[in-house]
């Protein structure tokens, strides 16, 4: 069983998303439970995660006995196939597993995925292109945030606010977003949540956070 602040995930499907997903997580300390019935995925989840099951999934007596039903949250991850997917989710959801994710092939999958019951769906390859373009178009975004794909984090050097406190930008109230972080010049790592008294010096970089649009105005 997960520790009492740790999240206790399952990941149906590891494959390159899946695989991903219970990695990271593993790394940040959470109790992750991978299912595949792919002999290598299998063999190379098992030295990263907490444990992994060979199942079919699509079965609803195999989630059952892999006690799904037990996890705060569960990522289906099953390639190209809308309707394992989509009956996967639909299983369990009816086992009353509280957060079910799930990677679509597109935008019809979608919707189709929402209307079973699935509590959050990612098309990767759309995420992948706006971040994309993002970067593109608006030097220093680094990505959108993933609970609100309007709110982004955008890294500027700072130039026209040179010797001005944080207190004395006021940026919070002038353009309705936020510095969050703080590097400053010759300094390796940032400093995060940064005073109001700090001072800005040229050379310095910041790290904000706001809408895009209201990043797009901003000229350190």
């Amino acid at each position: 069983m997960a520790g009492k602040d740790k999240l206790q995930v399952g990941v149906i499907g590891l494959g390159k998303f899946g695989y991903k997903f219970g990695k990271t997580l593993v790394e940040l300390g959470q109790t992750v439970v991978g299912v595949d019935s792919d002999p290598d995925k299998i063999k190379r989840a098992q030295q990263i995660f907490t444990q992994v099951y060979s199942a079919d999934a699509t079965n609803k007596k195999a989630l059952e006995q892999l006690g799904m039903a037990d996890f705060s949250h569960v990522l289906v991850s099953v390639g190209d196939s809308i309707a394992a997917s989509s009956m996967i989710s639909m299983y369990l959801k009816e086992l009353g597993v509280p957060m079910v994710l799930v990677k679509a092939v597109n935008s019809d999958h979608e919707k189709l995925l929402r209307k079973i019951g699935a509590d959050e769906v990612i098309v990767p390859e759309h995420h992948a292109a706006r971040e994309f373009a993002n970067r593109l178009a608006v030097p220093g975004f680094i990505e959108h945030l993933p609970f609100d794909k309007d709110v982004a984090l955008k890294e500027f050097p700072v130039k026209n606010w040179e010797n001005m406190t944080l207190r004395d930008l006021d940026i919070t109230n002038r353009f309705n977003v936020q510095i969050i972080a703080v590097r400053k010049r010759g300094e390796p790592k940032y400093r995060y949540i940064p005073k109001a008294s700090d001072t800005l010096r040229a050379g310095d970089t910041v790290v904000v956070m706001g809408l895009t649009e209201h990043l797009a105005r901003l000229e350190p």
